[in-house]
């Protein structure tokens, strides 16, 4: 008999792990504290009088290198989640209509426990115990797919040695501004600069609406030294920020909003691809481990469950 899995994240690696387990027999259940698929990977949905508009905040578009990779990609081509945006680079895919539709196709062959944070994990002789406020969930084996600095914080007590791994490893934080205008700005469909790290017209990708929607990342060290202020004082000198280092001609939005990555993009990775102690049926895996590149989070994911079942 199979022993049970619980996978702590619905993210690209988390949920690659769990496609993984499932081609080998196995179904997973996943939590996720999020409100919805996405993860990085996140889409923000906002109504503009009256009219639904999508801003992808998180990761702009990945690329594929690996063919495991490209394999999926190749998938979730042919029912039209993705397609290519050469805006971004030649080899640049995105999701369609949105980024997390590659996440949402995949969550979809799982029960998915959405805005469930589980804020502590323990371990009897046999069974992992997942707390999430006064809920206890239980499960034989046990998933961590999270970004670093959360797994060091949940795993420090059951697992010291994989808990000092991901606590050696920095995250740079990002603030990222969705704006809309009324007029369309004189640029191309992406610019980078020196405050901004990456400046797209999102209602220019493939699947997307009409209207001039933009989302402005700002560089991870102005995301750091601005990590704590009030969110819309960010908001206000991102703006500011963009129109300087782009020069367009300054618009009032129609919209704007901001959201706080405290853990956008991982350094310091230098393998594994993924951790598994089958003494303690404990794995853990994620982007941190090996690259901050949504590929590398899929890869991680795919590699855990090879371990697991080989």
């Amino acid at each position: 008999m199979s022993k049970s899995i619980a996978i702590i994240g619905a993210g690209m690696a988390g949920l690659s792990c769990a496609m993984e387990l499932r081609a080998r027999g196995l179904r997973p259940a996943l939590f996720d504290k999020g409100r919805g698929p996405g993860g990085r990977m996140a889409t923000r949905r906002v109504d503009i009088k009256g009219a639904e508009v999508r801003f992808d905040h998180g990761a702009q578009y990945f690329t594929v290198r690996d063919p495991r990779f490209e394999h999926a990609v190749n998938g979730w081509r042919e029912i039209g989640a993705v397609a290519d945006w050469p805006a971004a680079g030649d080899d640049a895919v995105v999701g369609v209509p949105a980024m997390n539709a590659p996440i949402r196709q995949m969550a979809q062959f799982f029960h998915v426990a959405w805005d469930t944070q589980i804020d502590r994990v323990m371990r009897d002789e046999h069974t992992w115990h997942l707390r999430s406020g006064d809920t206890i969930f239980r499960a034989e084996r046990l998933v961590c797919a999270i970004p670093a600095e959360q797994a060091a914080q949940l795993l420090t007590g059951e697992a010291p040695e994989f808990a000092a791994k991901a606590a050696a490893v920095q995250s740079r934080p990002c603030w990222a501004l969705m704006v809309r205008f009324a007029e369309k700005l004189a640029l191309p469909d992406t610019v980078r600069g020196q405050k901004i790290a990456w400046a797209a017209r999102n209602s220019a990708k493939p699947g997307r609406g009409a209207g001039e929607d933009w989302v402005i990342h700002a560089s991870p060290d102005w995301s750091a030294q601005h990590l704590e202020e009030d969110a819309d004082e960010v908001a206000s000198k991102l703006l500011a920020n963009f129109f300087a280092d782009t020069e367009a001609a300054v618009q009032a939005p129609v919209h704007r909003s901001v959201h706080r990555w405290r853990f956008a993009m991982a350094r310091n990775q230098d393998g594994p691809a993924a951790l598994w102690d089958a003494s303690r049926d404990l794995g853990v895996c994620g982007d941190w481990l090996i690259g901050p590149r949504v590929e590398s989070a899929f890869l991680s994911g795919h590699e855990l469950a090879r371990l697991m079942t080989e």
